[in-house]
């Protein structure tokens, strides 16, 4: 069954792509025409690579690994972050701090000190300090927080990444490159799809083509992380089952032996 119809990519503007004069050659494949100066994205395309690319994300996340969205456009980053924040899974919307990938040990050591700031706020260690460190301090936190954002609990490399505007987000596309990490995106006709594995090619600059696309991926990924709570349920249930029929032999076993 398709993720989406060709009605509801027409309607988002999901075909509308750069000036010609802009465009990659790389991405012929997925254009449809050329209208008023304008490339427009055969939407037929954009609707199988969506479909390949949700059951690829629905895996992952089945299999209990993180895909980290990475949008920090100002059209994207509120999309991103309201949506891609029920499904679990980590997002940079703020600035992409180069090395968080390839320099992941570093990261976590921000999020330790993150982490003990908050403890400081709550074991009493504030209190012994002067307005002014505690001022210093606070600063830091923030600091911290806007640059780790929800990645703070990813407590290891992500699976793979979910990217709106491969153009502007080249620094985390070429990190996952380099540590073989599958980069999926929403790309645009002046980007180069050849650069990453799974590609949706459509408007990256429209907010209700992000929006659409975003949450298409999203509701895949649920449906991974709701399949994966149902086999884990399913699992549960028969080892406890296995459990219940052994306790009345194990129960008999002994009568027999007290009886003797």
């Amino acid at each position: 069954m398709p993720r989406t119809t060709f009605e509801e990519l027409l309607d988002a503007g999901v075909h509308f792509g750069h000036l010609t004069r802009k465009w990659n050659p790389n991405m012929a494949p997925y254009i449809f025409m050329e209208k008023n100066g304008i490339h427009i994205i055969d939407l037929h395309k954009t609707s199988a690579q969506i479909d390949d690319a949700a059951e690829a994300l629905k895996r992952i996340a089945k299999s209990g690994r993180k895909i980290l969205f990475v949008a920090t456009k100002k059209q994207a980053k509120e999309i991103v972050a309201e949506r891609v924040k029920q499904t679990g899974m980590p997002y940079v919307t703020e600035r992409w701090s180069g090395g968080m990938l390839t320099n992941f040990p570093t990261v976590r050591k921000a999020v330790k000190k993150m982490n003990t700031i908050d403890r400081m706020a709550t074991d009493g260690t504030f209190d012994h300090m002067s307005k002014r460190e505690r001022l210093q301090v606070s600063r830091q936190r923030a600091k911290l927080e806007k640059l780790l954002g929800s990645i703070k609990d990813l407590t290891r490399l992500p699976a793979a990444l979910f990217v709106v505007d491969i153009s502007k987000e080249y620094i985390a596309v070429r990190e996952a490159i380099k540590l073989n990490i599958p980069v999926f995106g929403l790309v645009d006709t002046n980007s180069d799809p050849e650069l990453i594995d799974f590609v949706i090619p459509g408007n990256d600059d429209a907010s209700k083509s992000i929006a659409l696309i975003i949450d298409i991926v999203c509701r895949a990924i649920e449906e991974g992380l709701s399949e994966r709570k149902a086999e884990k349920e399913k699992e549960a249930a028969t080892a406890k089952n296995k459990t219940e029929k052994a306790e009345p032999s194990e129960k008999t076993e002994s009568t027999k032996s007290d009886n003797k």
